[in-house]
């Protein structure tokens, strides 16, 4: 691609450096980080030696920094590195430290960095074999140098005799497949693919009394027993004591050397919440990386939690923001009609009582079942901190859960949330008064501040995790682009006044915290929620659609079909192909619904999955995707694609010009149709997108190739490169037009603080309704000066006509 506006951005910057590294590495240092590309990185598709590969693309669209998925070694054949298996190590599977080095030489010499994924939580333990530090606990108990390393208890009266237990049986009659493996240095016990040590001195009987004779004991996954801390209800990702200084030191030695031999540029920390002190956790953190480096944290907010400014940290992954960008471009007028056709399909209304109640009831279901094994741990804790060893276990069981399943955030320590937990302590007492008794023990443990309110903390999220948005973002179908990790579908949208105030926010509180559109966690891709937002606009049409569909093809349920036709409807081709003709698509259909049903959990689970019931949806789904209904489905999502488009546009250029690090997760330069992992994490195909970007020299089409979101992508990044001081620490001043369509416009100017506006973005939102009127005489008036619109390269200055300035495109890059 040709860029006329980029020579400012390609001067030269001075150094001492004659060596092209070390050059590289002092112009990094030297550059704010501008923006991020996600790296899934797998060994079978990108490993560190693909990345350089496109290294070059990456800087030419325009890239600051490369954002790299967990890269310390993980379990053979990870797609995702969030299972490590070895954190004092580099992943060999990638390119191992001198591929790691390799990737940063490379980037500095571009002018480049990286940030790097940590996952300090938990380790993966799936197969013990793989995992050196889980293997010694299990040989040797609590004699292990590693015991404490895992939060295990080995107390008498854990329910497994003392012993580890181990969720791995799927069956009752799974004990009587142990054998003894004698083919290698030293005999394990095998059951199945399964490895387990042998401890010394216990070899010598059958499998079944050798067993018995270890530090651990296998117990079936339905049993409810499990007694080590694991990664919310996840028993193959056992947890870590970072609390521990010995602990911390060797699952960050790796990190300390990337800081010491300038590798990276910093660190996303994975889930900080699961941690037993994270405020405690990141400070230290903080201090081995330095001041310098980005410190962001994986922190999922709830609807109107503040951040914690406290925290020594930049901010967030963004999750936040995503809520915002999708929500602004949400029509209200649509929230009647869908909610009315979720009360006919789905039997309520997916609306704010619906949710509030529903959220509460889940929240009590997860904690009563997968997650039991924390919950009685939690119990026990209270007890001993409260000294009330003889309280009645049920009912303190029950009054700590019904906290529990009332606390609206993942967890209340952060000093913001300060007096949280006693306000809902209070409001249950308030709404059962035969809970008193109970809650003063609670409280009582809760004063100590010790174990147990450590563990109350890092209970209440995986509660929450598992509640909301593994199962009732399931459930709730009004509209489902609205269900997003750190998302509210209560609230149907967000207003223009809200979108700006939250970007002001932004700009002058948080103004280095990434943004985001798309992550390998989310639900559904970018562009895949822009097309789903676009039936809030024409809720009616969506509506009777629906009810046209249901009669020609009856679904087996109403709820789990409506949640599924606006999945379909968001990867639905639209230049008008069945979508039986699309490679893989069905497939992709069929594994969501698997995964969408189960999470849901309303007739078939994980647990006890309904066979019966799968079948009849997947064949409901053939049925669609093969008859009548498939085809009025094309011929709606052909119809509306540019209005979709639009969406999917206006979106981009609102994330990558507003305030904060904007993050762009693999091809999404192009448009994308991801569904929720392992979907989004499928291969990208790189040299098409090079070749695209070398290719493009003109305002591209807005169609189905994608060239108009690659040409809006590089122009916001390339001047996010030229004008630095403009966006990461520059002034946000929200714009509003005039006219009547005003309110179908979304606009903001970015300059450096103190100075004029020197960056005017512009974007259409609603655009269904400007089909038959147009913009008419709505209008923005510009600050002075000359303005030019990258994109197009028209200019403008005073009054602009928005039917002028959304001419070639729905959404504007002004520059003066």
């Amino acid at each position: 691609m040709t860029d006329t506006h980029m020579t400012a951005s390609h001067a030269p910057i001075e150094t001492h450096h004659t060596d092209p590294i070390a050059r590289g590495r002092a112009l990094a240092r030297q550059t704010t980080v501008r923006s991020t590309y996600r790296l899934q990185l797998r060994p079978d598709a990108l490993t560190f030696a693909d990345a350089r590969a496109i290294a070059e693309y990456l800087q030419q669209l325009g890239i600051s920094h490369l954002y790299l998925s967990p890269i310390l070694t993980a379990t053979h054949g990870s797609t995702h590195g969030y299972d490590v298996t070895d954190p004092s190590t580099v992943s060999a599977a990638l390119g191992g430290p001198l591929g790691l080095k390799a990737l940063s030489d490379e980037v500095r010499t571009r002018g480049m960095g990286l940030i790097v994924d940590l996952v300090p939580n938990h380790v993966g333990v799936a197969d013990p074999r793989q995992n050196p530090w889980w293997w010694d606990v299990l040989r040797n108990g609590k004699d292990s140098p590693f015991a404490r390393f895992f939060d295990i208890d080995w107390s008498p009266s854990n329910g497994a005799g003392g012993r580890l237990a181990l969720p791995v049986l799927q069956s009752e009659n799974d004990p009587a497949a142990l054998t003894v493996d004698r083919s290698g240095p030293e005999p394990m016990l095998a059951l199945h693919d399964l490895r387990f040590p042998i401890a010394p001195g216990t070899d010598g009987d059958n499998a079944l009394r050798i067993h018995d004779k270890q530090h651990y004991r296998l117990v079936s996954w339905k049993a409810g027993l499990c007694t080590y801390r694991r990664f919310f209800a996840v028993s193959s990702l056992a947890a870590v004591r970072q609390e521990d200084p010995e602990v911390f030191d060797l699952t960050h030695r790796e990190l300390a050397a990337w800081c010491e031999h300038d590798l990276i540029d910093g660190v996303r920390v994975d889930h900080p919440d699961g941690l037993t002190y994270p405020a405690a956790y990141l400070t230290r953190l903080r201090q081995l990386i330095g001041p310098q480096r980005l410190l962001l944290v994986e922190k999922i907010l709830a609807n109107r939690e503040p951040l914690d400014a406290t925290l020594p940290i930049d901010g967030t992954t963004g999750y936040d923001a995503l809520a915002g960008l999708g929500g602004v471009l949400i029509d209200p007028d649509g929230e009647q009609t869908l909610t009315e056709l979720s009360r006919r399909f789905a039997g309520h209304g997916s609306d704010r009582a619906w949710i509030g109640e529903t959220e509460h009831r889940i929240k009590r279901a997860v904690a009563e079942s997968i997650l039991a094994p924390e919950i009685r741990r939690l119990i026990g804790a209270i007890k001993r901190d409260a000294r009330a060893d003889s309280f009645d276990t049920m009912a303190l069981t029950n009054a700590t859960i019904e906290v529990l399943a009332f606390m609206p955030v993942y967890r209340a320590d952060y000093a913001p949330l300060a007096g949280m937990t006693g306000a809902v302590i209070a409001e249950v007492e308030k709404r059962n008064s035969e809970l008193t008794a109970p809650l003063n023990v609670l409280v009582s443990a809760l004063a100590a501040d010790g174990e147990a309110a450590a563990r109350f903390h890092q209970v209440c999220g995986a509660i929450t995790a598992k509640a909301v948005e593994d199962t009732m973002f399931y459930q709730a179908a009004r509209l489902v682009s609205l269900q997003e990790v750190g998302g509210n579908p209560a609230r149907f949208g967000h207003s223009l006044n809200e979108f700006h105030l939250a970007n002001v926010e932004r700009a002058q509180r948080w103004p280095a915290t990434m943004t985001t559109l798309s992550t390998h966690d989310t639900k559904r891709g970018e562009d895949v929620r822009a097309r789903i937002g676009v039936l809030s606009q024409v809720a009616r049409t969506w509506a009777r659609s629906v009810e046209t569909w249901m009669d020609k093809t009856p679904a087996p349920d109403g709820a789990t079909a409506l949640f599924l036709l606006q999945n379909m409807f968001g990867v639905w081709p639209a230049d008008g192909r069945p979508a039986s003709s699309v490679p893989g698509l069905r497939e992709r259909l069929h594994l969501f619904a698997e995964k969408a049903m189960r999470e849901a959990g309303t007739r078939t689970s994980w647990e006890e999955p309904d066979g019966e019931f799968e079948a009849a949806v997947h064949a409901w789904m053939d049925a669609v995707i093969d008859g009548p209904v498939g085809a009025e489905l094309s011929d709606l999502v052909h119809d509306l694609a540019p209005h979709a488009w639009s969406d999917a546009l206006s979106q981009k250029l609102l994330q990558l010009c507003g305030p904060g690090i904007p993050d762009l997760y693999q091809g999404c330069e192009l448009w994308e149709d991801s569904l929720v992992d392992p979907d989004n994490r499928r291969p990208v195909d790189f040299p098409a997108r090079t070749g695209m970007l070398q290719s493009l020299t003109g305002t591209p089409a807005l169609d189905t190739s994608g060239a108009a979101k690659m040409w809006i992508v590089a122009y916001a990044l390339w001047l996010r490169r030229e004008r630095p001081d403009c966006f990461v620490g520059g002034a946000y001043l929200p714009l509003f037009a005039t006219g009547e369509q005003a309110s179908r416009l979304v606009s903001y100017a970015r300059a450096r603080v103190g100075d004029a506006p020197e960056v005017i973005v512009a974007a259409t939102r609603h655009s269904v309704g400007l089909t038959d009127t147009g913009w008419g005489d709505t209008a923005l008036d510009l600050p002075q000066g000359n303005w030019t619109d990258r994109l197009t390269g028209h200019t403008f200055q005073g009054r602009a006509r928005l039917e002028k300035l959304f001419a070639r495109l729905p959404v504007a890059l002004l520059v003066r």
